[in-house]
């Protein structure tokens, strides 16, 4: 009973159908497109009000339910039939091809769906972040001197406070829908050095300059300007390896 996710990230596209077109009937000409050894699936589609651009696929028997954030109900019958290239790619372990990754992607950074989808994360989804004052360093206090430092004071965001969990795999999340930070619950310890606090922070902020792009097909996450300006935090590499000692050694 295989099943596949897709969290906002497509063989070759046919002309756009008409919009009236059930989805149902677009999964399936894009299923007999791709030459999957496979009967055709009982294709069952929901829009599902998700807190975020997520759509998934589950096969059983042969009934294949598809789940779609309602965010995409509006979007054009081509977006949706790349959609369903991707799903269906990732279901029967195939290579969704570049057109389809690119059509999907092209229309989920458009500044317009871009929107929308934060709008709906900001209304559904739920912010989970514990005060900026920790038991051995204070978030604000080090935003505060990081963003006048850096950024010459004209960075902001509406909230910094640490995780709920003290997860050693993710160390810190700029949102981008609630324009929060959050940092890890385990860097509040005094055998983490301040400067390695001060330096996550630091790079949480500069996905406030410099927002998620895309290039081509790719979610481009940190950009080459990203990269070059996260290099001028005073001691990067020294910082960067003591970072690596206390959490990925």
């Amino acid at each position: 009973m295989p099943s596949s996710s897709l969290s906002s990230e497509p063989r070759q596209l046919v002309l756009p159908i008409h919009a009236t077109v059930a989805p149902e009937y677009v999964f399936a000409r894009v299923f007999r497109r791709l030459g999957i050894r496979h009967s055709v699936p009982d294709f069952h589609i929901e829009f599902r009000p998700f807190s975020s651009l997520r759509s998934n696929i589950n096969l059983r028997g042969n009934r294949a339910q598809v789940r779609i954030s309602d965010v995409l109900e509006e979007a054009p019958p081509i977006v949706l039939e790349a959609l369903a290239e991707i799903l269906l790619a990732q279901l029967f372990r195939r290579q969704a091809s570049a057109e389809a990754r690119e059509c999907y992607m092209a229309y989920v950074f458009d500044p317009a769906v871009r929107r929308q989808i934060e709008e709906t994360r900001r209304k559904r989804g739920r912010l989970r972040l514990l005060p900026a004052q920790g038991k051995y360093f204070d978030l604000e206090k080090i935003f505060a001197s990081v963003n006048e430092r850096f950024f010459k004071a004209e960075l902001s965001c509406n909230r910094i406070g640490w995780s709920v969990r003290p997860s050693r795999s993710v160390l810190g999340h700029y949102d981008p829908a609630h324009n929060t930070i959050t940092v890890s619950r385990s860097l509040d310890s005094p055998a983490v050095p301040a400067d390695v606090v001060e330096y996550l922070v630091f790079h949480e902020m500069l996905h406030i300059r410099f927002p998620l792009e895309r290039r081509g097909s790719r979610r481009v996450v940190h950009s080459r300007a990203f990269r070059e300006a996260e290099k001028s935090y005073p001691h990067y590499r020294r910082v960067r390896e003591r970072l690596a000692k206390l959490f990925f050694q």
